[in-house]
C-alpha cells in the first residue's frame, strides 16, 4: 500500500485545551489542519506504534470524514490495530472503557462535547492515554510541541474503510475491528448497579421518568439500557436519534438547552425523575418532579449514599472535586472520614488520583460526575446511580436532597457564564483582577469580609507536578467564595465563568432560591470585576 509523505507547515493554534483541541468545523476542514494535529499525536506518542488504538466520536458533523482520515494516517504510522465504534460512534466514557479493557495504547476521541454541531458548528479531537483518561498536561504539551515543528505528515492511499458493519478487516498491514459501541458499556453498567431493583422501579405504575438524549450520542446507550435491559416504557428516551447537528441545538444538559425536559419536569403531572446527557455522553443533569439537582449537590448526595450501590458498598477510598465546584462534597468526606482532593478544572487531573487508588468518586460543577470504573466523566452512569439510589431509598429526588441538606447544610451555589466576549476584553478583566488580589484580604463588602484571595495553583500529590493560573479566588471569613475563570472549551471569543457559593446550616433557610440567596455575592462579583463595563454585557448569557 502506498504511503504518502505530505509536506506541510505548522499551525500556531493547535494547543489542546482542558478537553483537547476544539475549533469550528470550517477550521478543521482547512487543508492539512486535521492531518497536522493527528500526525502530532502519532509523532509524540510513540507507544501507539505497533499497538492498538481506540477511535470514535459523538457523531457530530465531520465525524465520519475525520475517522477515515485518521484510519489512513494510522496505517501510515504503523499502528497495528484500530478498534472503531460502529458508524464511527463511541461515547467518551465508552471509549475510556474500551481503552482499559482492551489494554490499548490510547485512543482518539472526536467530540466537542456540549458545543453545537453541524456545518457551522464545532468539532473537537482529543487523545486519551492508556489508562483511558484524557491526556495529562505533559502529553498535551508534547503534542503541541510536535505540532509547532511539523513539516510533513504520513497518510496511506487506502480505499474507504467500511465502518458500518461489525467485524474485523485488514487494510494493508493494519487490522480494523468495528465494534458495537453500546454492548460492552451496558455490560459494565449492569455489573455496577442493582438492575433487578431498578427494573422493578421502572416497570412500576407508580414511577415514571424521562431521559433527554438531546439528539446526541447517548440515545442508543439509553435505549439499550433503560428501555431494553431495564424495561422502561417505550418513549422514556426523548430525542433519541443521534444527529450530526444535534437537531440544531446545543447538546448541553442544562435547563436552557434541555428546555423540553425542564418544562415537562416542572409541569402538571411531571414524571418522578428526569435526566439528560450531552453531545459525547460525559455530562449529566438530574431532575426530580419540580426539582433541579445542582451538579455539586449531586456529587455530594452520591458520596453520602454510595454504600447503597452494589459497586460501592465496601466504602469510598476518597473523593475529589474541581476547585470551582462547591464544597458540598467536602462536608460529606469529613463526616465519612475520607480524604477530599481539590483539583484544577479538567477531568485529566482526577486520573492520577484514581490510578493511585486515592479516590473512588469525583466530579465537577459543569455537570460531570464519575467513579473509578472509567477515567472519564460519565453521564449515563450518574443517571443510573440516581435510579439505583431512588430504588434503594424509596424516596423522591427532592426528599433525598432535602434530607441531605438537613444533615450537612446547603451549599448555595451558582455559575454565571458570559459568553463570546472579545478575547482582549476578557484578558484585561482577568489581568485587573489578578493585580488587585494582594489588596483583597481584610477588605469588607457589607457584612462580608475577605479572608484570602489568590490565583489557584495545584501540586499533584501523586507525581508532584504543578499547575498554575487555574482561577482567581475571593475567600470570605464566613466560608463564602467567588471564583473567576476563563473557560477553555469555547471556540468563539472567550467565556468568563463566575462561580458563587455560600454555606447555610439554619434548618429554616434551606429552601431559598439560589440566585436570591447569593444576591450579595453576585453584586460583589459584578462590582469587583467591573463585568458590565469590560464585557459589554448587562447580564450572564447562561446561569446554572
Amino acid at each position: 500500500m502506498e504511503i504518502r509523505v505530505v509536506a506541510t507547515r505548522p499551525f500556531t493554534d493547535q494547543k489542546p485545551g482542558t478537553s483537547g483541541l476544539r475549533k469550528q468545523v470550517s477550521h478543521f476542514r482547512k487543508p492539512h489542519y486535521l492531518e497536522n494535529f493527528v500526525q502530532s499525536i502519532f509523532i509524540s506518542q510513540q507507544g501507539l506504534r505497533g499497538g492498538e488504538m481506540i477511535l470514535g466520536g459523538d457523531g457530530r458533523f465531520f465525524n465520519r470524514e475525520a475517522v477515515q482520515v485518521i484510519l489512513r494516517m494510522a496505517i501510515a504510522n504503523e499502528i497495528r490495530k484500530v478498534t472503531v465504534g460502529l458508524g464511527g460512534i463511541l461515547s467518551t466514557p465508552a471509549a475510556s472503557h474500551l481503552i482499559r479493557t482492551r489494554g490499548a495504547a490510547g485512543g482518539i476521541v472526536l467530540s466537542a462535547s456540549h458545543n453545537p454541531g453541524g456545518p457551522t458548528g464545532d468539532f473537537g479531537i482529543k487523545f486519551n492515554v492508556a489508562n483511558g483518561g484524557p491526556a495529562p498536561e505533559s502529553v498535551t504539551g508534547a503534542i503541541h510541541a510536535a505540532s509547532l515543528e511539523l513539516d510533513h505528515y504520513r497518510i496511506a492511499r487506502a480505499p474507504h474503510v467500511d465502518i458500518d458493519h461489525v467485524g474485523r478487516q485488514h487494510v494493508g498491514e493494519m487490522e480494523v475491528e468495528v465494534v458495537d459501541p453500546v454492548h460492552d458499556y451496558a455490560d459494565l453498567m449492569e455489573s455496577l448497579f442493582d438492575f433487578p431493583a431498578m427494573r422493578a422501579l421502572l416497570q412500576s405504575k407508580s414511577f415514571s421518568m424521562r431521559f433527554d438524549a438531546m439528539h446526541a450520542v447517548t440515545g442508543p446507550y439509553a435505549q439499550a439500557i433503560l428501555e431494553q435491559r431495564l424495561g422502561a416504557p417505550a418513549g422514556t428516551v426523548m430525542r433519541k436519534e443521534p444527529l450530526a447537528d444535534f437537531g440544531g441545538r446545543h447538546p448541553d444538559p442544562n435547563l436552557t438547552h434541555a428546555r423540553e425536559l425542564g418544562e415537562l419536569m416542572y409541569g402538571r403531572d411531571a414524571p418522578d425523575f428526569g435526566a439528560a446527557s450531552d453531545g459525547d455522553g460525559d455530562r449529566n443533569m438530574i431532575l426530580g418532579s419540580g426539582f433541579f439537582v445542582s451538579p455539586s449537590d449531586s456529587l455530594a448526595v452520591m458520596a453520602a449514599n454510595a454504600h447503597l450501590i452494589p459497586a460501592y458498598q465496601a466504602g469510598l477510598k476518597g473523593v475529589a472535586r474541581s476547585m470551582p465546584t462547591s464544597q458540598a462534597v467536602d462536608a460529606v468526606a469529613e463526616a465519612l472520614g475520607i480524604p477530599c482532593y481539590e483539583t484544577p478544572t479538567g477531568w485529566k487531573f482526577f486520573g492520577n488520583l484514581l490510578d493511585d487508588g486515592r479516590i473512588t468518586l469525583c466530579g465537577e460543577e459543569s455537570f460531570g460526575t464519575s467513579s473509578d470504573h472509567v477515567r472519564e466523566k460519565d453521564g449515563l452512569w450518574a443517571v443510573l446511580f440516581w435510579l439505583n439510589l431512588i430504588a434503594a431509598r424509596g424516596q423522591s429526588v427532592a426528599t433525598i436532597v432535602r434530607e441531605h441538606w438537613q444533615r450537612f447544610g446547603r451549599h448555595y451555589y451558582t455559575r454565571h457564564d458570559y459568553e463570546e466576549i472579545e478575547t482582549d476584553r476578557a484578558e484585561e478583566l482577568m489581568t485587573r483582577l489578578r493585580a488587585a488580589l494582594s489588596e483583597m484580604p481584610g477588605r469588607s463588602f457589607g457584612s462580608l469580609r475577605v479572608r484570602a484571595a489568590d490565583d489557584f495553583s495545584y501540586r499533584d500529590p501523586v507525581d508532584d507536578s504543578v499547575s498554575t493560573g487555574q482561577g482567581l479566588r475571593m475567600l470570605f471569613e464566613d466560608g463564602a467564595r467567588i471564583v473567576f475563570r476563563l473557560s477553555g472549551t469555547g471556540t468563539l471569543g472567550a467565556t468568563l465563568r463566575v462561580y458563587l457559593e455560600r454555606h447555610e446550616t439554619r434548618p429554616d433557610q434551606l429552601d431559598e432560591d439560589s440566585q436570591a440567596a447569593l444576591a450579595p455575592l453576585i453584586e460583589i462579583a459584578e462590582s469587583v470585576a467591573d463585568i458590565r463595563n469590560l464585557t459589554g454585557k448587562e447580564a450572564p448569557d447562561v446561569i446554572t
